[in-house]
């Protein structure tokens, strides 16, 4: 359940908001109530809400410099919506400063504060979906933290490595760099597997996909492109194996 507070003067509107939502429908529970923003400051610090509903002008602080010392003390991780009497720009234009969710004059409507809390919702779900994609993403996929055991042989693995890093855009296996080397195919894989734990192909798919991630989040590039830049020649193939190292297809890691 995602937790509410409202920060709100009028006792009557700030009871109505509590008890004639359908807050748990909407997946929520009411985690507390305030009267000023002072008193709402300390609720958040005390609460730690996922979404804080607050008037702007209220007695002692008012709403916009509750969220505004809220965030430089960086308490809390919340979404807020402000709700006002007063269409003032300058009221309007702080609150995008601060990266207001929505911004509803009062007296809003049941519907326009469900549709805004619903949105708000979907946001935090997409956000904590993609907190756990990248974490996946990085303790599968950390390319600098392949723990390699230190002997004569493992320079061997070491070379691999680092063409690795250096041409993973190209054409390249195992088979390629044995014959570099001048040792068997298998004896390579043998000692890279050995010292990484893995085999070489799991690997180099990994860091592909690694920086496939790197260039879906720069907003640069389309699919097909990010797969001609990782190596993937094939889309298809490229899709695959993205999918079956981060559970999301790239077109979808896109949305």
């Amino acid at each position: 359940m995602y937790r509410v507070l409202i920060v709100e003067d009028e006792d009557i509107i700030r009871k109505g908001i509590a008890y004639t939502m359908d807050w748990v429908g909407m997946g929520c529970t009411i985690a507390g109530e305030a009267c000023n923003g002072k008193e709402g400051l300390e609720k958040i610090r005390e609460l730690e809400p996922d979404i804080v509903l607050a008037d702007i002008m209220m007695p002692v602080m008012d709403g916009i410099e509750m969220i505004r010392e809220a965030k430089k003390a960086g308490i809390g991780d919340f979404k807020s919506i402000i709700l006002t009497s007063y269409a003032d720009f300058e009221y309007a234009k702080a609150a995008i400063d601060l990266d207001v969710s929505a911004y509803l004059m009062k007296p809003a409507s049941e519907d326009e504060l469900k549709k805004d809390v619903e949105k708000i919702i979907s946001e935090i779900e997409k956000e904590h979906q993609y907190e756990e994609f990248t974490k996946r993403s990085k303790s599968a996929m950390d390319f600098d933290t392949v723990y390699i055991k230190q002997d004569k042989d493992n320079d061997y693995v070491k070379y691999v490595l680092d063409a690795t890093k250096e041409h993973y855009a190209d054409k390249i296996s195992i088979d390629l760099f044995s014959e570099q080397l001048g040792v068997s195919s298998s004896y390579l894989s043998r000692k890279f597997k050995e010292a990484t734990g893995t085999s070489y192909l799991d690997f180099l798919n990994k860091y592909r996909v690694q920086q496939a991630i790197k260039l879906l989040e720069s907003g640069k590039y389309k699919v097909y492109e990010v797969s001609d830049l990782t190596g993937f020649t094939d889309y298809k193939h490229f899709s695959s194996v993205f999918k079956r190292y981060t559970d999301v297809a790239p077109s979808e890691f896109l949305n």
